[in-house]
């Protein structure tokens, strides 16, 4: 299950947009039932992925099964403060599990002391655990400076990352335009960027592409696409707005 090419955000169709989102379910509240709604409205809009609780791993493989939507999940979420060993453990039950896809935490306090072995080691586990399956980090750039993102993005992909990503949502800040740009700008072509929290509808999805990323996590997929269906038939922005409830 590989990236469609993403054209220029004046070009973006559907197909485009849905082959951008993880759909998030990730709010520790959520019941199976609040589970299974979103699972069921992730394959309903086709989205690239859902990106689930750990423990919501095996089920939504089950659920999901023939729809073409993947399944992925957190490791260290959302704190990044586990140890490594745990990192690793939680990715293995993960793989096993049938996640396609890993998001992990970088260690955001070792970041924050400049201890950037520490943050490369942590991050090179997983990666190694995780074998050919694709490992996003988590930066969590609300905590951290320009040069400190910068520094944690080359840790990340000298660690053999696939993707560098802003925040887990749950930090009090979320992806912003020149963050993403911060990011691009220090891995270059050959590493993904995900823009993560905060993304609630199609004007900062298009804002976060035009700036560089290449996945969007968002909760707010049906409101995006809806917005997009409706400006692609009218050629107008519709009453939706935001959704304000999203992460």
């Amino acid at each position: 299950m590989d990236n469609a090419a993403i054209p220029t955000p004046g070009h973006l169709d559907a197909d485009a947009v849905r082959a951008l989102i993880d759909h998030a379910i990730l709010k520790p509240e959520l019941t199976r039932s609040d589970v299974d709604a979103q699972l069921d409205e992730a394959a309903a809009y086709r989205v690239f992925s859902v990106c689930v609780r750990p423990s919501d791993v095996a089920h939504a493989v089950e659920r999901l099964t023939g729809t073409g939507v993947g399944v992925g999940t957190v490791i260290g979420f959302p704190h990044g403060t586990t140890s490594t060993a745990a990192k690793v453990a939680e990715s293995l039950q993960a793989l096993a599990d049938g996640a396609f896809e890993l998001d992990m935490v970088q260690n955001i306090g070792a970041a924050r002391s400049g201890d950037w072995d520490r943050v490369e080691q942590d991050v090179r586990a997983v990666v190694d655990a995780a074998g050919d399956t694709v490992v996003k980090v988590i930066l969590e750039t609300a905590f951290l400076t320009d040069d400190e993102i910068v520094a944690a993005s080359r840790a990340a992909q000298r660690a053999g990352a696939a993707f560098v990503k802003t925040s887990t949502g749950f930090a009090g800040g979320g992806a912003t335009a020149e963050h993403i740009r911060l990011m691009r700008d220090t891995v270059g072509a050959d590493t993904g960027v995900k823009a993560s929290g905060g993304v609630r509808g199609l004007d900062t999805l298009l804002e976060m592409v035009d700036a560089g990323a290449d996945r969007i996590g968002t909760s707010a997929s049906a409101r995006i696409l809806d917005e997009l269906a409706h400006r692609s038939e009218t050629g107008a922005a519709s009453s939706l707005g935001d959704d304000a409830s999203s992460y």
